[in-house]
């Protein structure tokens, strides 16, 4: 539906990721995010992955645990893989588990189902209906108000580009699945003459490494597709990811001549012990379209004790 046929809309979602980190540190946290959520009300939120620390076992429990928090959330709530999930499995304090089939795990409980997570739900559309990318669950579409939404299995750890064969392998096979889903959600949104778009990812892209590509040798790819495509498409385009732990807004991209690519935001959320989330507010009729509100639970904030006065 062209958007002129649309009416003006307003709603939000809420972005949160890499909590609960620790535990049993962070599960009181997560509780109260969750209840400040459900209480807010956003249209959905989403999960951009790292359900656990770096240094936690992959064990199914785990896995369960977090899907069972997830149904906690009153709206829909759409979840895209982090690396601490299976890409760093294989570590000893993980549990030393094959990170291919701690990912084919993953899959195979948090995707059992179509569609969203928790308790109201929304329809999705999954790359895996492409017999050619039938693993790629994880991959969803969706649109609200003409917007164009797509969460896209990037993570951390450069993307799985790395220790052996087995990896690269995987690497290899999702970067082509990631590219071919990045391209069909622009090819939507320029189909429906979308107001703009947003993708939600694990991944901190390592924006600021231009000058050195072999250190986010897993990202180019992704980097130089968001970067045609944000200039091709001129409306707003929002790059919503985690991985890093604290609060980013800004525009990291950049076109010819070093000039940025200004219709490019990204939204990096906060993590790890910080836990809290951000609401992403959307209007139709705003040509900026997006507007930015971090939601900080007091309970989770930090206590500062006053420095003690010098004798």
């Amino acid at each position: 539906m062209p958007l002129s046929a649309v009416r003006a809309e307003r709603f939000s979602f809420m972005a949160l990721g890499d909590t609960p980190y620790t535990l049993p540190r962070d599960e009181a946290g997560f509780g109260r995010l969750i209840a400040r959520t459900n209480r807010l009300k956003p249209a959905f939120t989403v999960h951009l992955g790292d359900i656990k620390s770096g240094d936690t076992p992959c064990t199914d429990e785990v896995f369960q645990r977090a899907l069972e928090q997830f149904n906690r959330f009153e709206q829909p709530l759409v979840y895209t893989p982090g690396d601490n999930e299976w890409t760093d499995c294989h570590r000893a304090n993980n549990g030393g588990y094959d990170p291919i089939e701690r990912l084919a795990t993953l899959r195979r409980l948090m995707y059992a189902a179509p569609g969203s997570l928790g308790r109201s739900k929304i329809p999705l559309l999954h790359q895996s209906v492409d017999p050619k990318y039938a693993k790629y669950v994880e991959n969803a579409r969706w649109e609200k108000a003409a917007v164009v939404f797509a969460s896209v299995h990037i993570v951390g750890s450069n993307n799985n580009l790395q220790r052996d064969q087995a990896a690269v392998n995987e690497y290899i096979e999702r970067n082509a699945a990631n590219l071919a889903w990045i391209s069909a959600a622009f090819a939507r949104a320029r189909e429906i003459n979308a107001p703009g778009i947003v993708f939600f990812f694990q991944a901190d892209l390592a924006y600021e490494k231009e000058n050195d590509q072999d250190a986010r040798s897993g990202f180019n790819d992704t980097l130089n597709l968001f970067r045609q495509q944000s200039m091709a498409f001129g409306k707003p385009v929002l790059l919503v990811g985690g991985d890093r732990h604290h609060l980013v807004i800004d525009q990291p991209l950049y076109g010819p001549g070093r000039r940025r690519i200004i219709n490019v935001t990204r939204i990096m959320v906060h993590g790890d012990a910080d836990v809290h989330g951000t609401l992403v507010h959307i209007d139709t009729d705003n040509p900026d379209l997006f507007s930015y509100q971090p939601v900080y639970i007091p309970e989770n904030m930090p206590v500062w004790k006053p420095a003690a006065k010098a004798p």
